[in-house]
């Protein structure tokens, strides 16, 4: 059976408002196709009022939605899920703007994180119901990636009990540092935002903020885990080769 095609897109450095619209652009053109697919297909239902109709569809159907998966970098910004708490953000607005640091409320779930320079930050929009309609599993998969990312570079990353995102140590109390955050919005199982993944990122803007809304927890990075600058091209095709593995995709290179 062929592979599902997902069209891979590098957006480079980008405002996060614009990938956020952008997001929310191929989440709209794919609903929109699933909305016309159940109005057409409406009319292969057998109707009631009428002696004749239409034979039912016999075999699987889906609508012609497109899977997408975005790679992009933004300048300095922190982002507050939808049931987010502003307290876990530790400046003002006045020192935001002193420091260069835009800040959004976004639909997504998830609390508070960072996102700027060298992160890997991967907005996969895909219909769901392509794959399976589980959310808890959709993560668990995002998950994987990262984990198999890190096993590429001899660490052990891990799940936190009730904590969605990859950690390090999360078991060792005092030791548990997390180095990819993750939250996720779907809409008629169409999926935006995604996972933000810890290259070389400055890790000091996360001293500004409550990261996750997890207390007394560390945040970390490829680069202070193994001592020395990563290749962050490298590490880029590393988390595209397992998302291919773990959803079971090929990736497709679009324009932009």
């Amino acid at each position: 059976m062929d592979k599902q095609q997902v069209i891979f897109r590098d957006l480079g450095h980008m405002d996060y408002k614009e990938a956020w619209d952008y997001q929310e652009k191929l989440l709209n053109e794919n609903a929109q196709l699933k909305s016309e697919f159940v109005i057409r297909n409406s009319e292969l239902v057998p109707n009631r009022n009428h002696s004749t109709y239409k034979e039912p569809v016999t075999s699987i159907q889906y609508p012609a939605t497109t899977h997408y998966l975005l790679f992009v970098e933004h300048p300095p910004v922190y982002t507050l899920g939808k049931s987010g708490n502003i307290d876990n953000v530790l400046m003002s607005e006045a020192q935001l703007e002193e420091n260069g640091i835009q800040f959004f409320r976004t639909n997504r779930g998830g609390d508070i994180t960072f996102h700027g320079d060298q992160q890997i930050v991967g907005y996969p929009i895909l219909d769901l119901e392509k794959f399976y309609t589980d959310i808890g599993k959709y993560l668990r998969n995002l998950e994987e990636v990262i984990i198999y990312t890190l096993a590429d570079y001899g660490l052990k990353g891990a799940r936190s009990a009730g904590e969605t995102g990859v950690w390090l140590d999360p078991d060792i109390p005092g030791k548990e540092r997390k180095i990819c955050a993750m939250g996720v919005r779907t809409s008629r199982w169409i999926t935006m935002h995604g996972f933000a993944f810890n290259v070389n990122t400055d890790l000091s803007y996360f001293n500004n903020i409550i990261p996750c809304g997890i207390q007394n927890k560390q945040v970390t990075s490829l680069e202070k885990e193994l001592g020395k600058k990563i290749d962050f091209e490298e590490a880029k095709e590393r988390v595209k080769k397992n998302f291919e593995k773990v959803f079971e995709v090929e990736l497709v290179n679009g324009e932009w």
